[in-house]
């Protein structure tokens, strides 16, 4: 090997995964110059001054006073690279081709993280996501700032290195012993938002089943009603009647966050709730971008996207949630290749029956005309609307229910506790699939899985006359399962399916 040639390891951000990517610096005789070569952008080329400075003032000998030719070259060259989390390993790897610090062994080491001009290590985006992929590959060692420990601490198979500076880095790869001395870190949870509870929303008995079930079954659910009687409020108790997550899906999700530059202190183990504005861009909420990053589809994984005022978000970001709501992924497609980003969530939507929103309110006067009504209705189209299992009308609610004090509603906990019922019997059911929900089921696996009796038969078919879609037969009979678990029933009967029929009714 070159005596002025040294090897260290970094990683790259693809979509949601990582990938190693090899740091090699190495010195010529020659003018200074200090390059940084494959396919870096611009963030990147300014490593060259943030590492100077760093190196300088951590006490060592920084590049600008080197009378030599410095390359350094990240590999793959064909692999885009971008950010500033390769600052630790270009440092590195020049005190090691300069012989600045004892030679190490870095085949088993990455090292990740941005300096600052006085060697202080700033936090980067991606960290469970580089240490899930290090375990993967067989490294053993990733050392990175800090504030990044607790994150990247969720993956036992890797000894995280937590550093506050340059001089952290130096101190553990100069020990005598060549073994770093572990140093435990116990992954934090990262604090939940506070959301409402099923007890504090006075009546709307249907809109709180109707929840109930989407919850239970993982169903898509769309309330119409007039304004201010509580469905944004419906929507944000959804959360709180969910199941908790487990640690796969825990770290699924903070691998999704952090991809997508969103600070997390620790594993996020409260279902996600997303809800976008109306203007919105397409990017913002299926995700992409130049630098393709997840969209609010993929921030909602696991969890539940809730989108108010439905007809009022663009018509071609609509009708770019079906293949998602189908799949459970997006795929973003690019010049360079494509990626894909999970997306299995819960769509929770809201909308008003009218543009003025008073149409068929009982106390006050819709000013709309029918050609309004309708034109506004139809910007929800029918095959999105048929993706949607839950169509549940939220009317107003009475002052006098309002103020009384009847204490008769569920609570989130009791609600959550028939959520985590139903769950079990699909868990029991899909034990040997890598689904977990009724709406995941496929149309083979609601044919072998959805036992129906007699009464249930001779109610499908009276559906036969019926302009019901092969898609929306099959969304009946996965929300009627649903409804028969809640209730454990091993069989679907009539009662589940008209109660299933009766939320696929849109009123018009």
């Amino acid at each position: 090997m070159h005596e002025h040639l040294a090897r260290v390891h970094s990683a790259e951000l693809e979509g949601i995964h990582a990938r190693p990517i090899e740091v090699e610096v190495d010195l010529n005789v020659g003018l200074h110059s200090f390059n940084i070569v494959g396919l870096a952008d611009k963030a990147l080329n300014e490593a060259r001054e943030r590492v100077n400075s760093s190196l300088k003032n951590s006490g060592v000998k920084p590049p600008n006073r080197e009378n030599r030719r410095i390359t350094v070259n990240l590999a793959p060259a064909d692999v885009k690279k971008t950010g500033a989390q390769y600052d630790l390993a270009i440092a590195i790897g020049y005190l090691a081709a300069t012989h600045q610090i004892k030679k190490f062994d870095a085949s088993d080491k990455i090292f990740i993280g941005e300096l600052a001009l006085d060697g202080r290590l700033r936090p980067v985006h991606g960290a469970l996501n580089i240490s899930h992929m290090a375990a993967r590959a067989g490294f053993r060692y990733l050392f990175l700032p800090a504030q990044n420990a607790n994150e990247a601490a969720a993956v036992c198979d890797v000894h995280v290195v937590p550093l506050e500076n340059l001089g952290d880095a130096i101190s553990y790869l100069e020990r005598e012993n060549s073994e770093i001395p572990r140093r435990e870190y116990h992954a934090q949870h990262a604090p939940s938002k506070s959301i409402s509870d099923f007890a504090e929303i006075h009546g709307q008995e249907n809109a709180k089943r109707a929840l109930i079930i989407a919850a239970a079954g993982g169903h898509n659910l769309l309330m119409s009603g007039p304004p201010g009687v509580g469905k944004s409020m419906l929507a944000n108790t959804m959360v709180g009647i969910l199941p908790p997550m487990d640690i796969h899906e825990s770290i699924e999700v903070t691998k999704i966050w952090s991809a997508a530059g969103i600070a997390v202190q620790g594993l996020l183990t409260t279902r996600p709730f997303r809800s976008p504005h109306q203007t919105a861009t397409l990017p913002a909420i299926i995700g992409g971008g130049s630098d393709p990053k997840p969209g609010e589809i993929s921030l909602a994984h696991h969890g539940v996207l809730f989108l108010d005022e439905l007809p009022e978000f663009q018509r071609h970001i609509l009708e770019s949630l079906r293949a998602p709501m189908e799949s459970g992924a997006v795929h973003v497609s690019r010049a360079r290749g494509s990626l894909t980003f999970p997306a299995q969530f819960t769509l929770v939507a809201a909308m008003n029956p009218c543009p003025c929103g008073y149409y068929g309110d009982s106390e006050k006067e819709c000013k709309c005309s029918p050609f309004e009504v309708i034109k506004y209705q139809k910007k929800i189209s029918g095959p999105l609307a048929d993706r949607i299992d839950l169509h549940v009308s939220v009317p107003r609610v009475s002052v006098a229910t309002l103020r009384s004090a009847d204490n008769s509603s569920l609570s989130s906990a009791d609600a959550r506790n028939l959520v985590m019922s139903a769950r079990a019997h699909q868990q029991e059911r899909f034990v040997k699939l890598s689904i977990t929900t009724n709406a995941e089921m496929g149309t083979k696996q609601v044919e072998s899985m959805v036992a129906t009796d007699s009464d249930a038969e001779e109610f499908l078919r009276t559906l036969e006359r019926t302009q019901l879609s092969p898609r929306g037969y099959y969304r009946l009979l996965k929300t009627a399962r649903t409804i028969a678990d809640m209730e454990h029933s091993e069989k679907v009967s009539s009662p589940h399916l008209a109660e299933a029929w009766g939320y696929r009714i849109r009123e018009t």
